[in-house]
């Protein structure tokens, strides 16, 4: 189920057939701070959130594909996509969108729990007071109907119900519904605990740290190949990161944010995942021309560059 917040809707029923989505979010990024963008169509849904830096996450469902993270939101901000998709944008809470962001990531804490042994009005007030940042799951038995209760530090936010859309719901009438209709039919309880990083950097930044690694590794391989360069390899990258570091700051090797060693990446930084891919791609481009070896390297890396021709194209990078 995916779930988004719609009180507040900044612009809806846009067709994604007529427009640029990386644009819209870019334009909504900087309109609204942070938000979600929800995706509909016939056949699919999905919804991406952002703040006011980057993509946080992405759910994407179809009929018989289910992704998140990543390759959702590349799912649905591809201007080729096979849907046509209507598209709502919402204002969330700069502190409540990363709750949704991370909801896929939520840890059980406590599983079925049965109304033979818990009332659900009283496993509401405990997670209040244990200051819980997460959503009691709920299953009526025998009814085929279930609800979500959201709690961040313990303040209950809202719940989303069978009976109605789907969407986050603060009514205070179906949270006593759902509490009634326990009592009346039974039911079992999940409690889910949700940690609020700002980003996906699990997930996204191995991502983009494998491809960097082996962008590095061929371009360490193609420099000491060449007899006529007596350079530390070494040496050299760590010069070009130092003459890169007003761009861009986690390149600093005093900071050690960004480290290459023994043919691994080492990245305990902040920055973005564009931001990371652009730094360490152009530097590799402009020490190879400066050593007036780019055209040679350019043919070494050709499959590397149509390995990753969408994000080298996404970011206006030419090998």
């Amino acid at each position: 189920m995916i779930i988004i917040p719609k009180e507040k809707p900044v612009i809806e029923n846009l067709n994604s057939y007529y427009l640029n989505v990386p644009k819209l979010f870019e334009h909504y990024q900087g309109e609204i701070g942070a938000g979600g963008i929800h995706f509909k169509s016939p056949a699919a849904e999905g919804v991406v959130f952002f703040d006011k830096d980057d993509f946080l996450n992405g759910f994407f469902h179809d009929k018989t594909t289910k992704l998140s993270g990543k390759n959702a939101i590349d799912c649905l901000i591809e201007p080729s996509s096979k849907f046509n998709f209507c598209i709502n944008i919402y204002r969330l809470d700069s502190g409540q969108v990363y709750f949704w962001a991370n909801m896929p990531d939520a840890k059980k804490i406590y599983k079925n729990l049965s109304t033979e042994f818990t009332n659900l009005e009283a496993l509401i007030k405990k997670m209040s007071s244990e200051k819980l940042t997460g959503y009691i799951d709920v299953l009526i038995k025998g009814e085929n109907e279930r609800g979500l209760i959201f709690f961040i530090n313990g303040e209950i936010i809202g719940g989303s119900y069978s009976w109605g859309k789907g969407e986050l719901s603060t009514s205070e009438e179906s949270r006593e519904r759902l509490i009634k209709k326990t009592k009346e039919y039974g039911g079992t309880f999940d409690v889910n605990r949700i940690l609020l990083t700002k980003r996906k950097e699990k997930e996204e930044g191995i991502e983009s740290i494998s491809k960097l690694e082996e962008l590095l590794n061929i371009f360490e391989d193609f420099i000491r190949s060449n007899k006529k360069n007596k350079l530390d390899f070494n040496t050299l990258l760590r010069k070009k990161f130092v003459q890169k570091v007003e761009q861009y700051a986690f390149l600093d090797p005093f900071t050690a944010e960004f480290e290459y060693l023994d043919r691994k990446i080492k990245f305990v930084g902040d920055a973005g995942e564009d931001d990371l891919f652009k730094g360490v791609t152009e530097s590799v481009k402009e020490l190879a021309d400066e050593l007036d070896t780019l055209p040679q390297f350019t043919n070494v890396l050709s499959s590397w560059s149509e390995k990753y021709r969408q994000d080298l194209e996404r970011l206006a990078i030419n090998f």
